[in-house]
């Protein structure tokens, strides 16, 4: 029984050892196939050169023989006849029958050396592709052109005769004016062209001659034309100059070894082409890209490499409780939720002390990550999925002053350039006050502005605002054009600014409308779902309505007799607002801030928002989520809330008497299917992807629609001129870069001081290179 395993094993073993050996053999005679391929390719080059020459004597004659040209000295004559014996001895040399056999042994290894078939195998490979046999000689690559046309090794003797005929064209066409014709004949261009293939280096190593003075003379003379021109330059004037210019380098280039394509572009087109042409290819061997326009960048990423990247850019972040942190925070997981785009959120990043300045009840944080942490808790207990994208920090500092958040550095560095897509800038013109850095629009392809806050509103409110208005209402228009592509303005509310469309792109937690069903549920099974009356619910500062709450009060005391109203908010003036209120002797029960969605609120039937101020406000949507009646002004703020049958609208101070009248003594009505899809996050981010119009950017990079370049050219030209609304944008940039590159400058107008670079406490937090490091300045 122990027999029987053996005989297939060896039988196994002889037929693998067979199949090895017929693999060896076929791959030898692949090998010494390619070798001869390759020998008769060479002998066909040489017949190829061989008629070459024939045309080139055959074509000799005609142009000594035209009357305007002086007749060529005899001895010139004499030349030509002497290269035809040469000629026939290099006939002979490479028609004989042997010339393949010297190939061949030239190729072949010697007898002393062990090479395997295999690296013959890739040695012939590598000279198919590239032009050079590899052999391990010796420790060293050989060319095989260099070995034939070395002096006095082995059998370069055989190509002396080459060697003497290229000197002696060289010395033919150094002649005298009577030859001037001949040497710009094309059938010397011919003969040299087809010199040069033969002993040509490898194309790896040809490099594109560098740009000389001239040529960039030549090319900013051209490109001056239209500037030109209006100094009184005429075209023909500057074409002239750009000729004169060129042509030197244009004969030069011609006597260089170009490839066939590029000859005949540069000695058949017209001087503004090659030019043109000229700068292309040197740029192209610099692996220079250029993007076009006046001010652009010229490292943008290129959407048809990979995915698509979306960067959401704002000022604000949980636990502050604000519209600036809430609603990018719900955009980025509902636009990451689209299979089209990759999702990135930029918040900034607070320092100890900012945070307990800032953050409710106390709430600081020691790292990133862990404000990650509850950032993604809050966020999906709220939505009910798991959001798929990515959370980044940048630097900041909180203003006593201005009640914000002021970016400190270049924000845009914190967006990595190969995801630098698509920004999102959530309040552009609060990013940009102070932005000393690159240019948002130069480092992604399309930049849209959100803006949230009605910044005029609040500055009038404060000493000199009317003036601080006037400055900053012309701020926010140089910034927000400067930086962006378009504006989205959640209502008329806010200032009018350039590249501008109105949109309310915000929607609400969902978390809202699960309790306005809720609540629709149980008025059907005849439930009291409402058994408080009304309230208000804002962050503690006078501009948050707090103001028009207390004056509509005070003023029809006597008509709301009876009437209470809850407040529910935090804030800096908290104090003077509930001081405000005793003094007038209102029926205010002011309590600490809390969420809206708190189940103590649920109960409540009125909410009354008397804000002016507010762009577009969130506890209103909110409100009507949830089934209640909303009482508010008539104002552009609310505009897109007046289509809810719970919103009630006031104009004068006695139609808000009657209407704080009517919602107490009335139900609230359901709220439609169609109602609760307009407040949703999934009508807001359809509306976001319409009006920024990234829904058709999507998906004209999806449908594959790609500019499409010229055909027939060998380096397509990439140079495009701007119009002026870039010409204007760029100059704007520039000279914001300019002017909050100055300390002195920022802080006139009201910068933090130390805000221009990020500070040491931010490169510990979010270790970060110091900004020396990261910028540095030589030099200075």
């Amino acid at each position: 029984m122990a027999t029987h395993p053996q005989t297939p094993t060896s039988s196994n073993a002889f037929s693998f050892l067979s199949k090895g050996w017929r693999e060896v053999r076929d791959s030898a005679d692949a090998d010494i196939q390619l070798m001869r391929d390759r020998a008769n390719s060479f002998k066909d080059l040489a017949t190829s050169f061989d008629r070459e020459l024939e045309n080139f004597f055959n074509s000799a004659t005609p142009p000594f023989s035209v009357p305007a040209m002086r007749s060529p000295p005899p001895r010139e004559i004499e030349f030509v006849k002497s290269l035809r014996p040469k000629l026939s001895e290099i006939r002979r040399a490479y028609s004989s029958p042997d010339f393949s056999k010297r190939v061949l042994e030239k190729w072949s290894p010697r007898s002393r050396i062990r090479i395997d078939l295999s690296a013959i195998k890739k040695a012939i490979v590598s000279a198919e592709e590239d032009g050079i046999v590899d052999f391990e000689k010796r420790g060293r690559r050989l060319s095989f052109w260099e070995e034939w046309k070395n002096e006095g090794e082995g059998e370069s003797k055989d190509w002396e005769p080459i060697r003497a005929l290229k000197i002696r064209l060289k010395e033919f066409e150094k002649r005298g004016s009577s030859f001037e014709a001949f040497k710009n004949s094309e059938f010397l261009e011919k003969v040299k062209s087809g010199l040069k293939s033969m002993c040509k280096e490898p194309e790896e190593s040809k490099e594109v001659p560098p740009l000389d003075v001239p040529e960039l003379l030549a090319y900013f003379v051209k490109q001056s034309g239209p500037f030109l021109d209006h100094l009184g330059v005429k075209r023909d004037v500057c074409d002239k100059i750009v000729e004169s210019l060129y042509s030197k380098r244009r004969n030069h280039l011609l006597l260089q070894s170009l490839s066939g394509e590029e000859s005949s572009i540069v000695g058949n087109g017209n001087i503004n082409d090659e030019l043109d042409l000229r700068i292309a290819s040197v740029l192209q061997s610099t692996g220079h890209r250029h993007e076009g326009g006046f001010w652009t960048d010229h490292a943008k990423h290129d959407p048809s490499d990979s995915e698509r990247h979306v960067a959401i850019v704002t000022t604000a972040s949980l636990p502050w409780m604000t519209g600036t942190a809430v609603n990018p925070l719900f955009r980025a997981a509902y636009l990451s939720q689209s299979a089209k785009q990759k999702v990135t959120l930029l918040v900034p990043w607070l320092s100890k002390s900012d945070q307990e300045l800032v953050y409710p009840s106390s709430l600081t944080f020691t790292s990133p990550e862990e404000q990650e942490v509850y950032i993604r808790s809050w966020l999906e207990e709220r939505i009910g999925f798991k959001a798929d994208f990515k959370i980044s920090f940048y630097p900041g500092k909180f203003s006593k002053e201005r009640r914000s958040i002021i970016p400190a550095g270049d924000t845009s560095q914190f967006i990595p350039s190969k995801d630098a897509d698509i920004a999102i800038l959530e309040e552009p013109e609060h990013l940009n006050w102070y932005h000393h850095g690159k240019r948002w629009t130069d480092k992604f392809n399309h930049v849209v502005g959100i803006v949230h806050t009605n910044y005029l509103e609040y500055i009038k409110r404060e000493k000199n605002g009317a003036l601080q208005a006037f400055f900053v209402k012309h701020i926010n228009n140089w910034v927000t054009r400067a930086y962006c592509h378009k504006v989205l303005r959640l209502s008329a509310a806010t200032q009018n600014l350039p590249k501008s469309v109105i949109c309310n792109v915000h929607g609400v937690n969902p978390k809202f409308l699960e309790i306005g069903e809720k609540i629709a549920a149980e008025r059907e099974l005849g439930q009291k779902s409402f058994t408080k009356g009304a309230y208000f619910l804002g962050k503690m500062v006078w501009a948050k309505g707090y103001k028009e709450l207390i004056d509509l009060l005070a003023k029809h005391k006597a008509d709301l007799d009876g009437f209470k109203l809850d407040v529910f908010g935090n804030g800096e003036d908290a104090n003077e607002v509930q001081s405000a209120a005793r003094k007038l002797d209102l029926n205010l029960s002011f309590q600490k801030g809390r969420d809206h969605a708190d189940d103590s609120l649920h109960g409540y039937k009125v909410f009354i928002n008397p804000s002016i101020s507010d762009v577009l406000c969130t506890a209103t949507a909110e409100a009507l989520a949830m089934g209640k009646f909303v009482v508010c002004a008539d104002h552009p703020s609310n505009e897109f809330f007046r289509s809810f049958p719970n919103c009630l609208t006031y104009r004068t101070s006695e139609d808000f008497v009657a209407k704080v009248k009517e919602a107490l003594e009335n139900e609230p009505y359901p709220l439609t299917p169609e109602q609760r899809y307009q407040l949703s996050w999934e009508a807001a981010t359809q509306r976001f992807m319409e009006y920024s119009e990234l829904d058709s950017i999507l998906n004209k990079e999806n449908n594959g629609e790609k500019s499409s370049l010229d055909k027939g050219k060998l380096v397509p030209k990439s140079v495009s001129m701007p119009n002026l609304t870039e010409i204007v944008d760029g100059g704007l940039a520039f000279a914001h870069y300019c002017l909050t590159g100055n300390e002195f400058l920022r802080l006139c107008t009201g910068a933090i001081p130390g805000t221009r670079d990020y500070d040491k406490q931010h490169c510990k937090d979010l270790h970060l290179l110091p900004p020396q490091v990261e910028n540095p300045i030589y030099g200075w």
